[in-house]
């Protein structure tokens, strides 16, 4: 049975869409705040997540490296009708759909459904020149040889290498640290946890090749783009 992850924070959306679901013989959990998302995902598996954009707490954009730290499963955005820009951030962060609210039942088990098919044919790995991610498990190996980094160092990481062709703002670095610290962390702090990175992944920190930075933007994965 498949277990998919819902973040809802509409009593009686959350209420239709897990009988729905159930219906359809999935296993349904359910988190109505991005409190309450952030607890589950630490004390559950799922092979996919439904997450709302909009949360009373906050958006669901953060939450969607929480999931992804834990395990490369595919990740459908709901948003509201219109919103163009929720969209177009979830689709640049790496999810694998969208649907707009409100939706028709067939088709978001259609899309579900063919997401869990893409995700079953994509597996968990990825590669980048001699390093090698393995988010079932949560390991990077280089040259075969596993590197151990700190929570904070690996979910930096798999912010970049599950966006390849993006450019990542020290903005959005630092909302991601924030949210994963669960504390205030300074532009200076953000510095050091890239050169700590640097110095366990790349072959020569001074001359990075993996993680480059865009100046005055941010930072982006290097030419030899991460492939699964």
């Amino acid at each position: 049975m498949k277990r998919i992850f819902l973040v809802e924070d509409d009593t009686a959306i959350a209420k239709n869409l897990m009988l729905l679901l159930q219906s359809e013989g999935f296993k349904v959990i359910h988190a109505a705040s991005r409190k309450e998302a952030l607890a589950t995902i630490s004390e559950n598996k799922f092979e996919l997540a439904l997450i709302d954009s909009s949360l009373p707490d906050g958006n669901g954009f953060t939450i969607y490296t929480e999931v992804k730290e834990k395990g490369d499963i595919p990740i459908i955005f709901l948003t509201a009708s219109g919103d163009e820009a929720s969209v177009v951030t979830g689709l640049n962060m790496g999810a694998e759909d969208y649907i707009t609210k409100p939706f028709r039942p067939r088709e978001l088990i259609a899309r579900i459904r063919r997401a869990l098919r893409n995700g079953e044919r994509s597996g968990g790995d990825f590669e980048i020149q001699n390093l090698c991610v393995d988010t079932a498990r949560g390991v990077v190996t280089k040259n075969g040889d596993e590197i151990f980094l700190s929570a904070l160092e690996y979910r930096l990481f798999l912010l970049f290498v599950s966006n390849p062709k993006s450019i990542i703002t020290r903005s959005r670095l630092l909302d991601e640290l924030w949210d994963a610290a669960g504390e205030f962390v300074t532009d200076n702090t953000l510095t050091v946890y890239i050169k700590r990175l640097r110095e366990k992944i790349e072959n020569d920190p001074a001359s990075p090749k993996i993680i480059l930075t865009v100046r005055g933007t941010g930072y982006r994965l290097g030419d030899e783009d991460a492939a699964k």
